[in-house]
């Protein structure tokens, strides 16, 4: 069963996360901030993996700690639910179009964390939301996930389309990357006998 449940708690925040990477996508994530939501339910959908997380934060001061503590909960959550690694595509990459914006994703579930980012968004807000947090998200889950990530913004002229279409794509490589690949059986995808 590749599943993990995660409590993360801080003076700043409370983070509660479940997930499962044999899901079907089954979402319900309250964070406290609703642009941020919306993007994990994307996360979750565009992957295949059911995610569940609850987040009270210090919202009152900004969604800064809440967003990026959702992420090294997420992080944490997929190191428990990958286990050994064994038997997993390890690698995913994607091509993402929606609308004005097209984005590039590729990740290693290599164990060494990295992420390079060249998404660059129009306007500094959202709605209320901070576009600056779109990365402080991936920076979090990659360091906490052990995850190599790059993201490249190929196109895009709408600061939501860009921000969207980052988390599609990011979770349809994860879909990729975490699926049980038929042909290595429980071996470990690496030839040096650990990830």
């Amino acid at each position: 069963m590749r599943r993990a449940k995660i409590t993360r708690q801080t003076a700043e925040t409370r983070i509660e996360v479940e997930l499962n990477l044999d899901g079907s996508g089954v979402y319900d994530n309250r964070t406290g901030v609703g642009f941020f939501d919306h993007m994990l339910d994307q996360l979750s959908r565009h992957s295949l993996i059911d995610l569940t997380l609850r987040a009270e934060g210090d919202l009152h001061v900004d969604d800064h700690h809440t967003v990026e503590d959702c992420g090294i909960a997420i992080g944490q959550a997929l190191v428990q639910a990958l286990a050994d690694k064994k038997g997993i595509r390890r690698y995913g990459a994607f091509h993402l179009a929606m609308d004005d914006a097209l984005i590039r994703a590729a990740l290693d579930l290599s164990g060494r964390p990295f992420l390079v980012w060249n998404v660059d968004f129009p306007s500094p807000k959202i709605g209320t939301f901070d576009t600056e947090l779109v990365r402080e998200f991936f920076q979090a889950l990659t360091t906490h996930g052990g995850i190599t990530l790059h993201v490249d913004r190929l196109h895009g002229l709408n600061a939501h389309h860009i921000a969207e279409a980052s988390f599609k794509a990011v979770a349809r490589a994860l879909r990729e990357a975490v699926e049980p690949d038929p042909r290595i059986g429980d071996a470990l995808p690496s030839t040096k006998g650990a990830l």
